[in-house]
């Protein structure tokens, strides 16, 4: 029997349901039109999305694109979640990170952070970046700590810190059945950043500790993020912290603890990036491969992951830093709803140096935003159901999982890691990436599309790195960085020259014909730090010449429609070389005109073309 709404309106009922062909015959019309003549599938492969790792989006899912049995929040495999409330509880925890060296600075900044939606804290304890772990008691002076977990990052002495905290937590009378957080230890992350051979006794010391006297507070960080900054795809970021999590697992059942107890004294670091889908799907599927190996452990009920997201610092920018704000919205939603933990946030300053209270301020309220007022935890698993995030759960989870088990043919992580073959892995994937930065084909708002030179900087006290006296090690990477080179050298010029350098912008016909390939130059010719002059708003063969003399510069680039290129173009570029043009660009498809010397287009390497004009100004 049907049953009919209470209201007696059915909104579909008069629709006939669309099969897939009709909806590949709409696809093929569509791109018929715009000069596409492709049938059947490739109608559908003609609009997909290639992704790193070798995954494809398409345009279209369906209840047809099957996936594993994702089961319920709170079990096995835990895809949906490690607890079966989810988030819907009390939200994700705030975990805001700090890195000072002053302890009355650090103080006065976590009081702040805590009295205003932060809810535990994530500190940098000893070397040159962190709280010396002597002074962690005027640092934590006024904090609950039975109320607040403590996370600690301690890159070169986690003893000191480990054993500052505990101490800590003894003097203040909080009861061990109430210490909540992470001790931090990783010395194969560790490893992965410096170069120095990892020790997993420190591991299993701290686990047994945590174990014995501590029920509530882990001993052990997995973190991926070193091979994440290193340019690694999420599918190696995954299987590498799977890897990890397996080789403390090894150490600590072999030491005598249980599958059970080790499970329960590790917490899992990964990534949130601006693309929010593959964050969420990176999260769940982090959570089954984790599943997977309890289960092969004989432990099935011990897979549920702790998960610890942080927004990549590989996303954040120097220059318009103010876009890094959206970037880490986007990656804290991907984090709530793929079902973190914990989240931190990174302030928008973060690649600049040391964040100020405004930026402090801004990232705890992200996450304060997404729970309160958009109510994105009071649902358990948003993304559950649908057909695009669960197979891309899927697809993400096979390629990490045949990563991870590439890792262990090569000799396990710590092998892996001494041969070079996960440097090697990471770096060739990053070389991909990076063309594809060069080629704007990721393009990155503010620096390689839209970017503001007469913008002021924005300054920070410099941060020191924890890292910058490692001899080995992975190397740290950001999207922005060959733009930045070439922004460098710019501002290098404008301090010693008080301008730009310069490209005179030759337009061609009426605003019509020229705009759109107007718009294009500018944006690309910025990216480089070079400024476009577009004075008058268009020219001829008889006045190019004197507007190029008038703009001061001594590059030119042609910008119209194809059928005047074919009538002005020659006479154009010879009137500016005459003029004492050095090089003259065409904004279109490279093609056969006299005085032109190169071409520029959507999809050329903006990279080498910038680096390239820079070199023949003399820009240093």
């Amino acid at each position: 029997m049907t049953v009919q709404p209470a209201d007696g309106l059915s909104p579909a009922a008069a629709f006939p349901d669309p099969s897939h062909d009709q909806w590949q015959s709409l696809v093929e019309g569509v791109l018929r039109k715009s000069g596409k003549e492709v049938s059947g599938s490739a109608a559908e492969e003609a609009l997909s999305t290639t992704l790193e790792d070798g995954l494809t989006t398409r345009p279209l899912y369906t209840a047809h694109d099957s996936s594993p049995d994702t089961g319920f929040p709170g079990f096995a495999p835990f895809t949906r979640g490690s607890r079966p409330e989810g988030n819907a509880a009390g939200g994700w925890d705030v975990r805001q990170r700090h890195a000072h060296t002053d302890p009355a600075r650090l103080n006065e900044a976590v009081l702040g952070d805590l009295e205003n939606g932060a809810t535990s804290l994530w500190l940098t304890v000893g070397g040159p970046t962190g709280v010396p772990a002597e002074a962690l008691t005027r640092a934590l002076d006024g904090v609950y700590l039975d109320l607040a977990p403590i996370a600690l990052d301690a890159p070169t002495d986690v003893e000191a810190a480990a054993t500052a905290l505990l101490r800590l937590y003894e003097e203040r009378g909080v009861p061990r059945s109430e210490a909540r957080g992470t001790l931090g230890v990783d010395p194969l992350g560790h490893e992965a950043r410096t170069g120095t051979e990892a020790d997993l006794t420190t591991a299993v010391r701290w686990a047994r500790e945590c174990e014995e006297r501590y029920p509530e507070l882990r001993a052990i960080a997995v973190d991926a993020l070193p091979y994440h900054e290193a340019g690694g795809s999420a599918a190696e970021e995954l299987g590498l912290s799977l890897a990890t999590a397996v080789a403390y697992l090894r150490a600590l059942t072999g030491a005598g603890m249980s599958v059970e107890a080790a499970c329960g004294q590790m917490e899992f670091r990964y990534a949130a990036t601006a693309d929010q889908f593959l964050t969420i799907a990176k999260l769940r599927a982090a959570r089954r491969l984790w599943a997977r190996v309890a289960e092969a452990s004989g432990a099935p009920g011990a897979g549920a992951q702790r998960q610890h997201a942080v927004t990549s610092p590989v996303m954040m920018t120097r220059r318009d830093p103010w876009v890094n704000m959206l970037r880490c919205t986007l990656a804290t939603l991907g984090a709530g709803v793929g079902g973190a933990d914990c989240v931190t946030v990174l302030p928008f300053d973060h690649a600049l140096g040391m964040p100020d209270a405004f930026a402090r301020r801004i990232a705890r309220n992200t996450s304060t935003i997404l729970m309160e007022e958009s109510h994105l935890a009071r649902v358990i698993d948003p993304a559950g159901g649908s057909w695009y995030v669960e197979r891309l759960t899927d697809e993400l989870a096979t390629a990490a999982w045949a990563f991870f088990q590439e890792t262990e043919r090569a000799g396990r992580l710590p092998a892996a890691l001494r041969s070079g073959m996960v440097a090697e892995r990471l770096a060739a994937t990053w070389a991909a990436r990076s063309a594809e930065l060069a080629r704007r084909k990721e393009p990155v708002t503010g620096v390689s599309e839209f970017p503001q030179l007469t913008e002021v900087p924005v300054r920070r006290e410099p941060a020191p790195d924890p890292y910058a006296g490692a001899s080995g090690g992975l190397p740290r990477v950001r999207r922005d960085e060959a733009f930045e080179v070439l922004r460098a050298r710019s501002d290098a010029h404008l301090a010693a020259t008080g301008a730009r350098p310069k490209v005179f912008i030759a337009a061609l016909g009426p605003a019509a014909a020229h705009t759109a390939r107007v718009s294009f130059a500018v944006n690309l010719f910025g990216a480089g730090g070079i400024e476009a002059v577009h004075d008058p708003v268009s020219v001829d063969a008889d006045t190019a010449a004197d507007a190029l003399a008038a703009s001061g510069a001594r590059v030119a680039c042609l910008c119209s429609s194809d059928a005047l290129y074919a009538e002005q173009a020659e006479p154009v570029a010879g009137a500016l070389r005459q003029a004492g043009a050095a090089q003259v660009f065409l904004a279109g498809r490279p093609g056969e005109h006299a005085g032109v010397d190169s071409y520029v287009f959507a999809g050329c390497d903006a990279v080498a073309v910038l680096t390239s004009v820079l070199d023949r100004m003399g820009v240093a």
